[in-house]
């Protein structure tokens, strides 16, 4: 079978520790597994000097593109830059920060059959504080329920889409609820899910960006308004 056209990308955020790693890693991956493809960092206004490392890895790899944010447009903003310049047939996106094991794109990849439109990552342990598994596992209830969402870890940040799929549907939201408006989305216009469960790791480098009482807050008022938006939507092409 002939190898797949891959886009992968990665949101930044002060992750100058850990964006080397993943972006000289993911590139052997995709050495063995792709076809054509190409490596996307969306540097969403990082403070530290994530944008020097970035600079010294585009000259060491010709398949890097890097997308600088003037100022923090917030997760969902780095996702929605990193969707929009996508290119190839198959979108892959996980966190610049480490805590999933990039190898493990190679468990994904057969996956996509035919048939398919997303393979969703499911964390096989959390290894986060005991308060964030917690805050985490009833959070993933809440979304599960409240949006009807059919898979069982909307907060895996480890997905394979085709782009096709993407293109289809609209994305607004510019916080973490992004994740479930992606997920509903793809869903409620007859995107088709296969699961696996990946790794996930304990934080080296940095600090969580989600957990402060601002970005929790603006994550809350976009999954309200996500709510409210779905229900005025019969059509999900419409998105």
């Amino acid at each position: 079978m002939a190898k797949p056209s891959v886009s992968v990308f990665f949101p930044c955020f002060n992750d100058e520790k850990t964006i080397g790693l993943l972006v000289r890693g993911i590139k052997k991956i995709l050495d063995k597994n792709a076809g054509k493809y190409e490596i996307i960092v969306i540097d969403d206004g990082s403070t530290d000097n994530s944008r020097g490392e970035l600079s010294k890895l585009s000259k060491e790899i010709k398949n890097l593109r890097l997308i600088f944010h003037r100022q923090n447009k917030g997760y969902g903003g780095a996702l929605k830059s990193g969707f929009k310049a996508a290119k190839y047939d198959l979108v892959f996106y996980t966190d610049g920060d480490g805590q999933y094991d990039i190898g493990e794109l190679e468990l994904l990849i057969p996956l996509m059959t035919h048939d398919i439109d997303v393979v969703n990552g499911i964390k096989m342990f959390r290894n986060d504080p005991w308060y964030r598994i917690i805050i985490g596992n009833l959070y993933n209830f809440f979304v599960r329920n409240v949006f009807g969402i059919d898979i069982n870890d909307t907060d895996c940040d480890f997905r394979l889409i085709r782009n096709s799929s993407l293109k289809k549907i609209n994305l607004n939201c510019s916080s973490g609820a992004i994740c479930v408006e992606l997920v509903k989305k793809l869903q409620d216009m007859g995107a088709e899910f296969r699961q696996v469960s990946v790794h996930h790791y304990s934080r080296k480098h940095g600090n969580s960006q989600f957990f402060n009482w601002k970005r929790i807050f603006n994550t809350g008022i976009e999954l309200i308004r996500l709510r409210l938006e779905l229900w005025k939507f019969i059509n999900p092409l419409t998105y």
